[in-house]
């Protein structure tokens, strides 16, 4: 796994959107002791975390798995039934989903079963096409104990239960909060996904929210 440094800026836009917040703020968002440098991520209709630092050494503690790329998502209350596509950090810059129906792994945070904190994210809408793969996480949410399903390239299914879904303001966005609460690493394997929500602000071009879902692994099974 690699560490990484997220900055404010992390949650920006996908499609029609922009940076959320301008100040930086450090974390670690794996657990190892590499270092690397800054980026944004992006969502669509509005925006999510997003800058972060890339580690920049290869070195991986031993005691770290070796985990799996994910490949697919479902979450039957939000009808989603997804591919999932590795995003890379490129110059420091967390890329965008690559339309409104995929969902986007950030390679160079934690894989599944290492773990710790796997980092995804998905337009909630998208311009010229409307409501987007996400768009259920916003309405009408995800519930606790809703199930989420991950099929690893290994063809292993990782099985997540919803522990928790928050709406945060853009000032609520603290890197404190981003740190402790979205993209910082954790003792045990959980899923984050990311979106936007709240209030479009047209003269913006953003939504004044992000929505986060944190889910915790329950078990594992065959595809």
């Amino acid at each position: 796994m690699r560490t990484a440094t997220f900055s404010r800026r992390t949650f920006s836009t996908f499609g029609a959107l922009s940076v959320l917040a301008p100040a930086t703020l450090r974390t670690v968002a794996a657990q190892n002791d590499a270092e690397g440098t800054l980026a944004e991520v992006p969502t669509t209709g509005g925006r999510r975390p997003g800058p972060m630092i890339q580690a920049g050494g290869s070195d991986v503690s031993a005691s770290v798995p070796e985990g799996f790329a994910p490949i697919a998502i479902q979450i039957d209350t939000a009808q989603v039934s997804a591919d999932i596509e590795r995003i890379g950090i490129v110059e420091g810059v967390m890329q965008n989903p690559s339309g409104p129906w995929i969902v986007s792994w950030y390679e160079d945070l934690p894989s599944l079963g290492q773990g710790s904190n796997v980092v995804m994210a998905g337009h909630v809408d998208y311009w010229n096409v409307g409501p987007a793969v996400f768009w259920a996480l916003k309405e009408p949410g995800l519930a606790e104990d809703d199930a989420i399903r991950v099929v690893a390239e290994d063809q292993t299914v990782y099985e997540y239960a919803v522990q928790w879904s928050r709406t945060y303001s853009i000032d609520e966005l603290t890197p404190e909060t981003i740190n402790a609460e979205i993209v910082g690493p954790t003792d045990d394997e959980v899923l984050t996904l990311i979106t936007c929500g709240g209030e479009f602000d047209a003269a913006r071009g953003e939504y004044l929210s992000r929505i986060v879902v944190r889910s915790a692994m329950v078990g594992t099974s065959g595809a």
